[in-house]
C-alpha cells in the first residue's frame, strides 16, 4: 500500500493557549508559549503504524511536514514536495497532495484539523483516492477523522472500502466571539470503519434542572473548571455569571477566577480541591480532545472530573471518547462512568 503523509505542523498550536484556532494566529500563539501538537499526534500515528504493518510505501512532504517524523518511526519516506518558504501554508499542502496524486497512493493520510481537511480534500477532489485525519487541531468538526493517532493507524491497515463523508470548517474569528455555524467545504472519500468519528451536531435540550443541580450542590472551597458548550454553559448561568460560551472558565465560593482561561491560567487557578465540570460533544461523544485543549493532562490530573449532559444528547451517543495526547492519562479515563443527566438522574456511560 502507498500511503501519502502531510502534517500541518502549526495545527492546533492555539488551543491550550485559549485562542480556540491557529487561523492567523500562529505569532500571537507563540508569544502565548504555545507548543506545537501536529509533530507529536503525527508521530503517534507513525509509531504504531510501523509496528503494525511491514510492506507500507511511504510518500512524504518534506519538513517540517512529515518527512523526518516518518523516518524517526523507522520509514524511508519518499519525498515528494518540499514547502515553500520557513512558515508552512495551505499552498504547500495543496502541493503535496497534488504531487500524492501524481504518483498514485492508495490513501492521504493528513495531520491536522479542518482547514487542512478541506486543504487536502480541494486538492483530491478530481480523484477517487481516499483521505484520512489523524486529528491536532482545536475543533475539529469534520467526519474524516480517526478518534486518536493510533486508530488512524488501525484504520490504515484494516479498512477495505470507503464511503463519502463531510468536511466541515467554522470561521475561527467568529468562532472566539462564541457563534458556532459550521459549513460545509467538501466531500471526500473516506475509509470505513468504526474508528472514524462523526460529525458534530448542534442540537440540545433544557438542562435547566441539570444546571440547578449542580450549581445546588457546590462545596466551599471548592475551584470549579467549567468548560465550554450550552450544556455547561447553564451551569454557568445558574451560578450567577456569564461564561465564555466556547471557553473554559474557573469559578470558586461565588468569584470567578479565570474567564476564557488557557490552560496556564487554569493551572494558576487551581486549589488543593478541584473539578472539572465538561460535556460531551453531540454526535462524536468527546469529553476531552475536541473543542477544549485548555483542559489538558496536567489540568486533568489536578481535577476530579464530572460528566454532565442531557438526556437527548446521550441518546445519540453510544459511548463516550477522550483523546487527551496523553495515551495513559486516556486509559485511566475509560471504563463505565456516571453522567449527570438531572436534578437526582444520572446514566452509565462507557468510555472508550
Amino acid at each position: 500500500m502507498r500511503i501519502g503523509l502531510v502534517v500541518n505542523p502549526i495545527a492546533g498550536m492555539g488551543g491550550r493557549v485559549g485562542l480556540k484556532g491557529t487561523d492567523g494566529k500562529v505569532d500571537e500563539a507563540r508569544d502565548r508559549g504555545a507548543e506545537p501538537r501536529a509533530p507529536d499526534r503525527a508521530a503517534r500515528m507513525l509509531d504504531r503504524l510501523a509496528d503494525l504493518a511491514d510492506g507500507i510505501e511511504l510518500l512524504a512532504a518534506g519538513e517540517p511536514m512529515g518527512a523526518v517524523l516518518a523516518r524517526e518511526a523507522g520509514f524511508e519516506p519518499t519525498v515528494v514536495s518540499e514547502p515553500a518558504g520557513t512558515e508552512t501554508t495551505a499552498a504547500d499542502t495543496a502541493a503535496a497532495v497534488a504531487a500524492f496524486v501524481r504518483e498514485a497512493v492508495d490513501l492521504v493520510c493528513f495531520v491536522g484539523g479542518d482547514g487542512t481537511a478541506a486543504d487536502v480534500a480541494e486538492a483530491l477532489s478530481e480523484t477517487e483516492i481516499p483521505m484520512l485525519g489523524v486529528p491536532a487541531g482545536v475543533k475539529v468538526y469534520s467526519s474524516v477523522f480517526a478518534v486518536s493517532p493510533e486508530d488512524a493507524a488501525d484504520v490504515i491497515v484494516g479498512f477495505d472500502r470507503t464511503e463519502r463523508r463531510e468536511v466541515m470548517d467554522i470561521d475561527e474569528d467568529d468562532y472566539r466571539e462564541g457563534e458556532v455555524n459550521p459549513r460545509l467545504r467538501a466531500v471526500a472519500r473516506v475509509p470505513v470503519t468504526d474508528e472514524l468519528q462523526s460529525s458534530k451536531q448542534l442540537g440540545g435540550g433544557t438542562v435547566d434542572a441539570l444546571a440547578a443541580a449542580v450549581a445546588d450542590g457546590v462545596d466551599p472551597g471548592r475551584t470549579y473548571v467549567l468548560g465550554p458548550g450550552s450544556t455547561v454553559g447553564a451551569i454557568k448561568a445558574a451560578l450567577g455569571f456569564e461564561g465564555s460560551p466556547i471557553g473554559v472558565d474557573v469559578w470558586r465560593d461565588g468569584e470567578v477566577l479565570a474567564l476564557d482561561a488557557s490552560e496556564t491560567d487554569i493551572l494558576d487557578a487551581l486549589g488543593e480541591d478541584n473539578v472539572i465540570v465538561v460535556s460531551p460533544i453531540g454526535g462524536q461523544g468527546f469529553v476531552f480532545g475536541r473543542g477544549n485543549p485548555q483542559l489538558s493532562p496536567a489540568v486533568i490530573r489536578r481535577c476530579e472530573v464530572e460528566i454532565v449532559a442531557s438526556r437527548s444528547k446521550l441518546d445519540g451517543l453510544s459511548v463516550l471518547r477522550v483523546d487527551t495526547d496523553d495515551p495513559d492519562l486516556d486509559a485511566a479515563l475509560r471504563g463505565w462512568r456516571k453522567v449527570r443527566v438531572g436534578r437526582f438522574e444520572r446514566r452509565m456511560m462507557k468510555v472508550v
